[in-house]
């Protein structure tokens, strides 16, 4: 495979440690990983635990087995270099008539994001929540009003007007809601606006005034990571998770993919198709 695809880049990219060569061979460690990746294994440590038993593995590595370290440092040095490598991958596949656009199959897996559900809120939930805070903060400000006596005791040479700890969470808090709700409500009337565009472009008459739009109770947002959304998973759960597509060929070729925020693999077919 190396003979046929340039990984110059890969190999070059020693040049400048000061004369001192790799700890494996460049050629060795990029075909360990992509025949690693391409059986579905992509921990640096599993990785080295099969060069010393799979006998796929072995071949490639021999009797040179790489610790996970080298694996992994190679994998982020190299990271810049890997995409060009699989889209030569793929030229290759075409050229050698792997890639004909026959039978496709698609598929989705859910992926867990680096996100609690805990920290996602429905737009039902947020206006309620808005105003208890708001409650909260207003009896906070209302009780620091009148204590300016008592905090001379207390804080000593302070000044005495710091913003307290639970005032802060609360503050906090409350702009987190308020942005998550803007960003439901901007959501929304795009949707409605979106609408409205098509229905004119078709010539039909509508009664839409996205600017009256708002989302549907359940909407969530999450806190940590606004871009993925609750789904179901494997095991009948519901976690914070994106939904990863992936379009391949007949030959187990993958061609296409993308990481979507739809849980419904359905939906994906045209898109991931064109």
């Amino acid at each position: 495979m190396t003979a046929q695809i340039d990984i110059s880049p890969s190999v070059e990219d020693y040049g400048d440690d000061n004369g001192g060569p790799p700890p494996f061979d460049p050629r060795m460690m990029l075909v360990l990983l992509l025949y690693a990746y391409s059986a579905g294994v992509f921990s640096s440590r599993k990785i080295m635990q099969h060069c010393a038993t799979d006998a796929a593995f072995r071949i490639i590595v021999g009797e040179d087995i790489p610790n996970y370290r080298h694996i992994a440092e190679f994998r982020a040095r190299h990271l810049k270099h890997l995409q060009p490598l699989f889209m030569e991958v793929l030229v290759l596949c075409r050229e050698a008539g792997l890639l004909k656009a026959g039978r496709l199959s698609l598929d989705g897996t859910k992926i867990k994001a680096n996100a609690s559900r805990n920290k996602a809120m429905s737009y039902n939930r947020m206006r309620p929540e808005v105003e208890r805070l708001q409650q909260e903060i207003g009896a906070l400000l209302a009780r620091a009003g009148g204590a300016d006596v008592t905090d001379d005791d207390q804080f000593g040479d302070q000044a005495g007007n710091e913003t307290p700890d639970g005032l802060k969470r609360r503050e906090s808090r409350l702009a987190k809601i308020l942005e998550a709700k803007e960003a439901l409500e901007e959501t929304a009337r795009q949707k409605a606006q979106d609408h409205v565009d098509k229905m004119e472009a078709e010539g039909r008459r509508h009664r839409t005034n996205p600017d009256e739009a708002v989302p549907a109770p359940k909407a969530q947002r999450n806190f940590t990571d606004s871009e993925l959304k609750i789904m179901k998973t494997s095991n009948k759960e519901f976690d914070q998770c994106g939904n990863t597509q992936a379009v391949a060929t007949d030959q187990q070729i993958i061609i296409a993919d993308n990481v979507t925020d739809q849980a419904n693999d359905v939906r994906q077919t045209v898109p991931m198709t064109d």
